[in-house]
């Protein structure tokens, strides 16, 4: 009960600081949207800038949740990865689409540059990992070439971060580039530079 508690405060404010931002929300605001007394707030969380906190930390690992499934999924290594590159990119789409559609949410998250920063490399440093891991399960299975493997994953997060910048300065258009045509692009280009020749083109 108490982790559902816990849940359900940082979902509440996550919602109001994303429509009234963090200065303007006070902690009787998230007792009163939460249902809960100012007592139990208190019991969870020391301060607004903890439960912001918990809400940075939220957002990330709901990020990498999505990935991680990904990485222990049914699927052959090649699978994985061009799902992990679908799922990626789609982050980034929706991540981009909810910050337009909530100026405020986004002002919010400029002002925090810092902390920003620190949950982005969390957050970078998790999906290495995964992408460590099926890279290996493809080296393992045959799939993947190991020496064509070593980096690679490294260019792969600059590429969603390239990606991830056209989405926010919506220029693909002037740069000519196909959105969906660029995913199956980016799937091949990275199939291309791991796998097997026969693997490539499956």
């Amino acid at each position: 009960m108490s982790i559902k508690t816990r849940e359900k405060l940082i979902e509440v404010a996550r919602q109001l600081f994303a429509h009234k931002g963090i200065e303007n929300t006070t902690m009787s605001d998230i007792a009163s949207a939460s249902y809960k007394g100012r007592r139990t707030i208190y019991t969870y969380f020391k301060n607004k800038r903890e439960i912001y906190n918990a809400v940075i930390e939220s957002e990330s690992e709901q990020l990498v949740g999505q990935l991680r499934e990904i990485a222990s999924a049914d699927m052959t290594p090649i699978e994985k990865l061009r799902r992990f590159i679908d799922v990626r990119l789609d982050i980034v789409e929706e991540t981009v689409s909810r910050q337009h559609d909530t100026p405020m949410f986004r002002t919010l998250f400029l002002r925090e540059v810092r902390k920003m920063e620190r949950i982005r490399k969390t957050a970078i440093e998790k999906e290495l990992e995964l992408l460590h891991q099926i890279l290996t399960d493809g080296i393992n299975a045959g799939c993947f070439v190991k020496e064509k493997a070593q980096g690679v994953y490294s260019i792969m997060l600059m590429m969603f971060q390239g990606i991830e910048l056209s989405y926010m300065r919506d220029n693909f258009t002037q740069m000519k580039v196909n959105q969906l045509k660029l995913r199956e692009q980016a799937k091949q280009f990275i199939a291309d530079a791991l796998c097997t020749p026969a693997q490539a083109g499956v």
